[in-house]
C-alpha cells in the first residue's frame, strides 16, 4: 500500500480509554490504532484519563506515534461511585459526539468500541450524519453484563428497551467484531435477520514484555516471603463480573493448609468486600496488594504456580477477560471459574492450558485446588503449552492482519 497519508483512507478509532491510559481497553485500543498506522490515516476520539493513569491532564489535541488524537472534554469522577460513573457517561458522550460530528467526513471508516454502553450509539449518530461508516468492537455485551451482574432484570422494561437500541445499532454498522467464539454466538442471534458480517478477533498477549521467569528469583514473592507457599494469584479488575466470593469460600476452608496461599493483586468494587472478608474471617492465606503498573507484569504474574481467572454465571458471550493472554504469556497454568463453551473456558481447553469449573460451585474449585496442589509436578507441561498458545494463536501480529482484514472495505 502507497505510504501517503494523502492517499489513505481515514480510520477514526473511537475509546474512552486511549494513552496514557494502560487500563485493558486503553491499552490495546492505542496499540490497534498505532499499529493501522501503516495502512490508514488513524486518528483517535477519547477522553481525559479515568482508570490507571487518573489525575493526569492529558493535551486535548497531540499526535503520538503516528496518530493524531482528539481528548474529548467530560468529567472525571471517581467511577467506581455509580452516580459519578453515569454523570462521565453522559458529559463523555457529548463531548465525543461533538468531536465526531465536527471531525467525520463522508466514507470515513470509524471503529467505536462499546464500553461504556453509551459511547458507541453517540458515536453512531455521528458517523451517519457525516456519511461515515462505522465498525462496532464489541468488548462488553449490554444488557446482558448487567444480568450477570445482577443490576438488571431479563424482562425489564430497562432490557428490552436496550436491546431495540442495539438492533437500530447493529442495523447501520457496516461490520462487527467480537473478541471471543462466544461472543460471535451471542452477537447472531441478536443481529439474526440483519445480515451483518462478524469478524472474531481476539485480544493478545504482550510478548514483547511478557515472558516466563524463573519462580526462585522473583521479587514479589520473595518480598512478601512466600517463596515457599505453593501460590494462586489473582490479578485484575475485582468488578461485578468477576467471581471472587467462591475464591475467598475455597480459601477460608484451606486455611488451615499451610502450604497454599492466594494473592489478590488489583481493585474494583469488590475489594472492600475482600477485604472485610480478609479480617473477619482471619484469612492469613490471602495476601491483598495494590494494582501495579503495566510495566512490572511480568514479576507479578510470574509471582505464582497458577494464576485465577473468574467470571460469575451468566457471562458466556458477554466479555472476555484480556489478561488471560498475558497469562498464557508467562507460562502459567490457569484456573478459571467459568461457563463450559465460553471463549475462556475454549483457550484453555484447545492447548490443555489448565482448568475450568463452574462460576459459584466452591465445591469442584477446591476440588480442583487441592487436585492440582497434589499433581503440581505436571505443573511445568502446563506452562510449557500455555506459552506456545500465546505465541502461536495471540499476538499482536496475529491481531493485527485480522483487524487490517476486516477494516479494509
Amino acid at each position: 500500500m502507497i505510504d501517503n497519508t494523502d492517499t489513505k483512507q481515514t480510520l477514526w478509532v473511537v475509546t474512552e480509554l486511549y494513552y496514557p491510559e494502560e487500563t485493558s481497553t486503553g491499552y490495546y485500543l492505542t496499540r490497534t490504532a498505532e499499529d493501522m498506522t501503516a495502512a490508514f490515516d488513524v486518528k483517535v476520539i477519547c477522553g481525559q484519563p479515568n482508570y490507571s493513569a487518573r489525575g493526569i491532564r492529558a493535551a486535548k489535541h497531540e499526535t503520538r506515534n503516528g496518530v493524531e488524537i482528539f481528548r474529548a472534554a467530560g468529567t472525571t469522577l471517581n467511577k467506581n461511585v455509580i452516580v459519578y460513573k453515569l454523570i462521565n457517561m453522559v458529559t463523555l458522550g457529548i463531548g465525543i459526539f461533538l468531536k465526531g460530528l465536527f471531525n467525520f467526513r463522508a466514507k470515513d471508516r470509524v471503529l467505536v468500541v462499546t464500553t461504556p454502553p453509551t459511547l458507541p450509539f453517540v458515536t453512531a449518530v455521528a458517523a451517519l450524519l457525516r456519511g461515515a461508516h462505522y465498525v462496532l468492537l464489541v468488548h462488553d455485551n449490554y444488557p446482558e453484563i448487567l444480568f450477570a451482574a445482577g443490576k438488571s432484570g431479563e424482562n425489564s422494561v430497562f432490557a428490552n428497551f436496550l436491546n431495540y437500541c442495539n438492533r437500530w445499532l447493529y442495523k447501520h454498522a457496516s461490520k462487527i467484531i467480537v473478541v471471543g467464539r462466544d461472543m460471535e454466538v451471542l452477537i447472531k442471534r441478536k443481529t439474526e435477520g440483519l445480515d451483518i458480517p462478524i469478524a472474531v478477533i481476539q485480544n493478545w498477549a504482550e510478548l514483547e514484555t511478557v515472558e516466563p521467569r524463573a519462580r526462585n528469583e522473583n521479587v514479589l514473592l520473595k518480598e512478601l516471603g512466600l517463596e515457599d507457599k505453593f501460590i494462586f494469584l489473582y490479578a485484575g479488575n475485582m468488578g461485578y463480573p468477576n467471581d471472587i466470593e467462591t475464591i475467598v469460600e475455597c480459601a477460608e476452608r484451606l486455611k488451615t493448609n499451610s502450604d497454599i496461599h492466594f494473592i489478590f493483586l488489583g481493585t474494583g468494587v469488590k475489594e472492600k468486600t475482600l477485604r472485610k472478608c480478609v479480617d473477619e474471617l482471619n484469612l492469613t492465606n490471602i495476601t491483598l496488594l495494590a494494582p501495579k503498573p503495566r510495566a512490572e507484569q511480568i514479576t507479578f504474574l510470574n509471582a505464582c504456580d497458577v494464576a485465577l481467572v473468574s467470571l460469575v454465571a451468566k457471562m458466556r458471550g458477554v466479555s472476555m477477560p484480556s489478561r488471560t493472554y498475558n497469562i498464557l504469556a508467562a507460562g502459567k497454568p490457569m484456573l478459571a471459574l467459568t461457563e463450559d463453551k465460553s471463549e475462556l473456558a475454549i483457550v484453555i481447553d484447545e492447548d490443555q492450558a489448565g482448568w475450568h469449573v463452574p462460576p459459584g460451585d466452591a465445591e469442584k474449585l477446591l476440588s480442583a485446588i487441592n487436585e492440582i496442589y497434589e499433581r503440581r509436578s505436571d505443573l511445568a507441561a502446563y506452562g510449557e503449552r500455555a506459552r506456545r498458545s500465546a505465541l502461536d494463536k495471540y499476538s499482536l501480529e496475529v491481531a493485527s492482519r485480522k483487524y487490517l482484514e476486516t477494516l479494509s472495505f
